[in-house]
């Protein structure tokens, strides 16, 4: 599955990262696309490397079905989200809203899976949302809406990602070490 999900969290991280990055002027945007970049490619190259190759296996049939559903619902929320907020003239907001969305839909995800630890990341990328929503409700520009909630995201994505391969890495290092 994309190695545990890794290569899911380093691709959106960088998504993430992107529209955080939106708001820098030109060079500046360019070093940090390049950052970004090199980062999901990292954890991506990463993962391929140091997790067990029982980490790239599907799903069982009805764990991948109701995977499915709740991704499912979840781009249909943002789906929604996004154009309830355009035909509002508040597209500002699609992000710490999409934010919050994605945060949640991590908590069935975590029973789904029993990764609790899945809690972390729908717990900072709601908070992320909210911390959004602040700064919008506060009159804040766009630009810091934009930059608190995607690098909130982005970062809270890519800890996940390598808190699962140093995990999993620590997990074999202890495993070698036993033999």
């Amino acid at each position: 599955m994309f190695k545990s999900g890794v290569g899911f969290l380093a691709l959106f991280g960088l998504g993430w990262w992107l529209l955080a990055t939106s708001t820098f002027e030109s060079s500046a945007r360019l070093i940090a696309m390049v950052v970004g970049c090199a980062a999901a490619i990292g954890l991506m190259l990463a993962a391929r490397r140091l997790l067990p190759a029982s980490a790239s296996e599907p799903f069982p049939a009805d764990l991948r079905r109701r995977f499915l559903q709740v991704n499912g619902i979840q781009w249909l929320l943002i789906l929604v989200v996004s154009q309830v907020c355009v035909r509002t003239g508040t597209a500002v907001l699609i992000p710490p809203l999409v934010a919050v969305v994605v945060g949640l839909h991590f908590l069935p995800l975590a029973a789904m899976f029993e990764q609790p630890r899945l809690r972390v990341p729908a717990a900072l990328l709601t908070a992320a949302g909210v911390a959004g929503l602040a700064v919008w409700l506060l009159n804040g520009p766009d630009p810091v809406v934009r930059l608190v909630v995607g690098l909130v995201s982005a970062l809270s994505l890519w800890g996940m990602a390598v808190w699962t391969v140093t995990e999993a890495a620590s997990s074999a290092a202890v495993h070698v070490a036993r033999e």
